[in-house]
């Protein structure tokens, strides 16, 4: 199921929401109801059969800071 990440253009306020079907419209804001939000570009990951791999090279995970946690490699 596709979890986009989306940034409110009117409070800033940055938050994941389910989208089912690819229809990003009607999207509010978590915090102040608004309309007018963007979609942005995350890295996403997959489960192989070695489990959880991150698509960023780097190392870290969008999900952590130093990129050492379990679910990163």
């Amino acid at each position: 199921m596709p979890i986009y990440e989306f940034q409110c253009q009117e409070c800033g306020e940055t938050f994941e929401e389910l989208v089912l079907g690819g229809r990003v419209e009607g999207i509010r804001c978590r915090k102040c109801q608004s309309e007018k939000v963007r979609k942005l570009m995350s890295a996403c990951g997959f489960k192989s059969e070695k489990g959880f791999v991150s698509s960023v090279s780097s190392g870290a995970c969008s999900g952590c800071a130093g990129g050492t946690c379990s679910t990163c490699h």
